[in-house]
């Protein structure tokens, strides 16, 4: 039973003696694991900011002009097609939009 103990304590040391040299050559480089990860969380909360940004913005235009198509709204926030399309089905899944017909040219959208 001392000779596992004994094994236990020394498996432990030496992942922590691996860590402490990983955490140090990180520090040397300025790489460190912590300053990464708020860099993404940083990232990722501009990104989802500028998305509800852009829904707001594409609401006020419906607004202002009652119905418009997927072309029209693309064109006024700068975004890709796919991009507006998935603001609007976010938008209509929240229901603040609807969309008038099925698929194509024929589809607008309008608030509800």
């Amino acid at each position: 039973m001392t000779y596992l103990l004994l094994i236990v304590i020394g498996i432990a040391a030496m992942f922590s003696f691996i860590f402490w040299i990983a955490r140090k050559e990180a520090a040397k480089h300025g790489t460190g694991t912590g300053e990464e990860f708020v860099g993404i969380c940083k990232s990722a909360v501009e990104t989802a900011s500028q998305k509800e940004a852009r829904k707001e913005s594409a609401l006020a235009l419906l607004r202002e002009r009652g119905e418009l198509g997927n072309s029209e709204i693309r064109a006024m926030l700068g975004v890709a097609s796919r991009t507006a399309v998935r603001y609007l089905d976010e938008l209509e899944a929240e229901g603040k939009v609807e969309q008038i017909g099925k698929i194509g040219h024929s589809v607008t959208y309008r608030l509800k």
